[in-house]
């Protein structure tokens, strides 16, 4: 998703809003929202790997990193430029 996920809500009854714009409920949460939600939206230096969330805007419009992850079953990894 683009920003996230409101915690304690089915994923099919998330609204687009929060989906689009959702910031400190969904950073804070610890969760288990039964999979991990990738999400962009929040900038960080570097990728954010937490237990339920994975953060990978790094802010390419003004820090010019790029990031994106590759999932490939349970491995992850990172591409950056």
């Amino acid at each position: 998703v683009h920003a996230g996920i409101k915690p304690g809500v089915a994923l099919e009854k998330q609204e687009l809003r929060d989906m689009l714009w959702i910031r400190n409920d969904f950073l804070k949460s610890h969760t288990d929202h039964g999979f991990c939600v990738v999400h962009g939206h929040t900038v960080t230096d570097q990728p954010e790997f937490q237990a339920n969330r994975i953060g990978i805007d790094t802010g390419a419009y003004s820090s010019g990193k790029l990031t994106c992850l590759v999932l490939e079953g349970e491995a992850r990894r990172v591409i950056q430029t």
